[in-house]
């Protein structure tokens, strides 16, 4: 994942990513609202990022059709989530719905989850 809405002691959503094969993190969706104390869990294993994330200086839209902006804290990259979604993906290859959230993996690291491939229009 790469970051989070919400307050810092307590993420509300999380903005999912994944390595591509080039090594970019790739911006593929957002969770629904966390379970409040799933939110201090997740929290209290996020690392602020740092200059240099590569998604610095994006918006980030509330929901479809919305010109209203999410209000982001970016993350260093390294914490796995385990998510549910459907198979409804937009051009880019980015979830159209809200992930559910199931639960933080910290014994996997980012280099276990497989490589984001946008398929042929992404």
């Amino acid at each position: 994942m790469g970051g989070f809405t919400g307050p810092a002691a307590a993420s509300r959503t999380l903005l999912l990513g994944r390595f591509d094969v080039d090594g970019r993190l790739r911006h593929v969706g957002r969770s629904t609202t966390l379970p409040q104390a799933s939110g201090r869990t997740i929290a209290s294993l996020l690392v602020p990022a740092g200059d240099g994330h590569p998604w610095a200086g994006w918006s980030f839209s509330a929901g479809w059709g919305s010109r209203e902006s999410l209000h982001v804290t970016l993350v260093v990259p390294e914490l796995v989530v385990e998510v549910g979604v459907d198979v409804a993906r937009d051009r880019a290859g980015r979830w159209r719905h809200p992930a559910r959230w199931h639960r933080s993996r910290p014994d996997l690291s980012a280099g276990d989850v497989p490589v984001f491939e946008p398929g042929p229009t992404g």
